[in-house]
C-alpha cells in the first residue's frame, strides 16, 4: 500500500531494519529495481494476495490482503492474511455470531533468515490490527515458501519497541528527506538496489577518476 504524508509503508519497514539508505532510495527518493529475488517474490505474493478472498476453516475466518493503518506509529500496510479464531476473550465481527481472536500470518518467498526483520513487519502488523480492533495480539506467524512451513513469532516488548524505534526514525527521515550513507557489507553484491545505491562509491575517499580506473584494472 502507497505512502501519504504522514504514513510509512508497513513493507518498508523490513527495507529501514535491513539497510536505512536502501529504504531511503525507494521510498523517500522513488527508485526501485528489480532483481531475480524481488520477482520472485511478487510471484509468490500473487498466489497469496487476493482482496476479495474470505473463506471459513473448521470455525476460523481467513482474510486476505487486509488492509491496516496505524495512527499512533503512522503506519499503513496490508496483512497477507489474517485469521480470526472463534475464543471467548475475543473481538466482535460484523455479520458473525460469537467472539473471534485476530492472528495475522505474512508470507515470505525464501527461508528464514538470521535476523529479526521479518519478526518486526508481522509485530508492526499485529499492532495496527491492536489499535484498529481494540485488541491485544500476542502471536503470528511466519510462512516461508522455501520450506513451506510456519513459524510463530511472540511479540516481545523487546520487538514491540523495535517497531516503535524504527517507525519514529522513518517519519523523521521522511519529513527531512534525508538518505543516509552506510557502510558497505556483503549483503550489498545481492541487492536489487546496487546500480543506483552505489555503497562502494558513495563511502570512498577516492576521486570518481581512481574508481573507475581501479575498477577497470580489476577487470583486466
Amino acid at each position: 500500500m502507497a505512502e501519504t504524508d504522514n504514513l510509512m509503508a508497513i513493507s518498508g519497514l523490513r527495507h529501514f531494519l535491513f539497510c536505512r539508505r536502501r529504504w531511503a532510495l525507494i521510498h523517500i527518493e522513488k527508485q526501485w529495481k528489480d532483481n531475480y529475488l524481488t520477482i520472485e517474490g511478487d510471484i509468490f505474493h500473487e498466489r497469496v494476495d487476493d482482496p476479495f478472498f474470505t473463506e471459513s476453516r473448521s470455525g476460523v475466518i481467513l482474510s486476505r490482503a487486509l488492509p491496516i493503518r496505524s495512527n499512533i506509529l503512522n503506519l499503513i500496510g496490508v496483512c497477507d492474511m489474517v485469521e480470526f479464531e472463534p475464543s471467548p476473550d475475543g473481538i466482535p465481527l460484523p455479520g458473525r455470531e460469537g467472539l473471534f481472536q485476530p492472528t495475522p500470518v505474512e508470507y515470505k518467498r525464501g527461508s528464514m533468515m538470521n535476523d529479526s526483520f521479518d519478526e518486526a513487519q508481522l509485530c508492526a502488523q499485529a499492532m495496527c490490527l491492536e489499535e484498529m480492533l481494540s485488541t491485544t495480539i500476542d502471536i503470528g506467524y511466519l510462512y516461508y515458501g522455501k520450506t513451506r512451513r510456519r513459524t510463530a513469532v511472540s511479540f516481545t516488548q523487546e520487538l514491540r519497541q523495535t517497531v516503535k524505534q524504527a517507525a519514529t526514525e522513518m517519519q523523521k527521515h521522511y519529513q527531512r528527506n534525508y538518505t543516509p550513507k552506510v557502510k558497505p557489507k556483503k549483503a550489498c553484491k545481492s541487492c536489487s538496489m546496487l546500480e543506483i545505491c552505489l555503497p562502494y562509491v558513495q563511502n570512498s575517499p577516492k576521486s570518481v577518476e581512481e574508481y573507475i580506473q581501479n575498477h577497470v584494472e580489476e577487470e583486466s
